[in-house]
């Protein structure tokens, strides 16, 4: 950001340097395995090459993902099963999305043209997220490189304050050290209450023997609660170093102050405090979201939702726990838009009952993420299972019946209920204005 801006080094030099400061740090940590990450991305690259514009967003999704599978397998099956020290399958998982991202980008037209080799390896394989990712769009990425602002960073309406205009290349210095203060206080929290409250108690047969059902819910959420410290100092971490090299500006807010989110990972205090499934999941791994929702989401034809957690189970390896996550996520989701199309309605009334609506919510859903992560962090199926069977699988039933009962119209028919609502606004916005508008809905 300092030595090689933009405005005193060419993008050439700055991905040179991008590139190999990444690959001499995925050596330093994983030694030979590294070369997985330049195999994968030289192998897409070539099927970028030859497959053209029309399919080549398919072909990379399936030999990326084809070749991080294989790599997971082994990894855990061959050599060291349930180890995750130096796991060079991580990086992987990050690049796997870089490669897709890039692929659909130019599929669907937000790309003028192919990366070059060079770009291509940069924004795969960048020292900024070779560890921890996160995983960005191509174009802004680029933009980073090139000095040339992607989005966001128009000076005439939220430059301003007072009628003063703002630097345009705002310093992430104090955005930096309120992430890195954010960091410590995780890891800190993190090495004092990862040993108090073990996860694996929750299937410990003494502790089931002898503890009332309600501590148990009680401790499952607390030490749930202690395994999130982790991603939070991680991918605040990942988030600092980018924001200190210049990337992730994301222009400025309503006061005129810099925003550096572009890339942000997570929302802590959303997360905290989330009173819905969706809440939840929708600020936590954020970028990971945004990819699941761009290449499987909007683009499967049939149960969008079914399929989205089953390609993010895939995403996220080979450990059988993993699986039982995601496909119990399923049906917690369903459950949830059901319930809160039905229900909430009904207490949008008065603050008293949204107040009460929203401490249930919370409750049910800190509880319900708990239960549906925690074959997550067992891995593997006996534990996993047997915890289930102590609650005797009280969460799925109910879940399942809610998603029976609770009727909730299929989401073609909710895209076409959207559409009368929004035709009045685009005319009466232009019975207003000359210029042209755009319309961002988010479903």
């Amino acid at each position: 950001r300092l030595y090689l801006h933009p405005s005193k080094t060419s993008p050439f030099v700055r991905h040179v340097v991008a590139t190999l400061l990444g690959i001499y740090f995925a050596l330093f940590c994983f030694g030979w395995y590294a070369l997985h990450f330049l195999l994968q991305s030289g192998i897409t690259y070539g099927i970028m090459i030859l497959t053209g514009v029309e399919h080549m967003h398919k072909y990379c999704l399936v030999v990326a993902l084809g070749y991080l599978s294989f790599c997971q397998i082994t990894r855990v099956y061959v050599f060291d099963y349930g180890m995750y020290s130096a796991d060079f399958t991580g990086p992987m998982m990050v690049i796997t999305q870089k490669i897709t991202s890039v692929a659909f980008e130019i599929h669907d037209g937000e790309c003028v043209r192919m990366p070059s080799l060079l770009e291509y390896f940069s924004y795969n394989c960048n020292f900024m997220g070779i560890l921890a990712g996160p995983t960005c769009s191509y174009n802004d990425y680029i933009a980073f490189i090139e000095g040339t602002p992607y989005r966001h960073r128009d000076l005439e309406n939220k430059g301003k304050v007072n009628g003063k205009s703002r630097l345009n290349d705002p310093s992430p210095n104090t955005e930096v050290i309120r992430k890195l203060a954010t960091c410590f206080i995780s890891l800190l929290v993190f090495l004092s209450v990862c040993k108090v409250c073990p996860v694996e108690r929750n299937v410990d047969d003494d502790f089931i023997a002898t503890t009332p059902f309600y501590a148990q819910v009680v401790y499952l959420y607390l030490s749930m609660l202690t395994t999130r410290p982790k991603y939070y100092f991680v991918w605040t971490l990942a988030d600092a170093i980018n924001n200190a090299a210049g990337f992730g500006f994301n222009g400025y807010d309503s006061n005129g102050l810099p925003q550096w989110d572009l890339i942000s990972n997570l929302r802590i205090m959303n997360i905290e405090l989330a009173t819905s499934f969706k809440v939840f999941l929708d600020n936590w791994n954020i970028q990971t979201a945004h990819w699941l929702k761009r290449v499987c989401y909007e683009r499967c034809p049939y149960n969008p939702t079914a399929a989205t957690f089953l390609l993010s189970a895939m995403w996220h390896g080979a450990y059988p726990g993993y699986y039982l996550t995601f496909l119990t996520g399923i049906v917690i989701t369903l459950a949830a838009r059901a319930v809160r199309h039905n229900v909430r309605p009904y207490f949008m009334g008065s603050p008293t009952l949204k107040f009460v609506y929203d401490v249930i919510t919370w409750a049910a859903t800190q509880i319900a993420i708990c239960y549906t992560v925690i074959p997550f962090v067992l891995l593997s199926v006996g534990p996993s299972l047997k915890f289930y069977r102590s609650w005797y699988f009280c969460i799925h039933i109910g879940c399942i019946l809610l998603a029976i009962v609770l009727p909730v119209k299929p989401r073609h028919l909710r895209l076409k209920e959207q559409q009368p609502a929004i035709q009045p606004s685009l005319e009466s916005t232009d019975s207003n204005t000359s210029r042209p508008c755009s319309l961002h809905i988010k479903l």
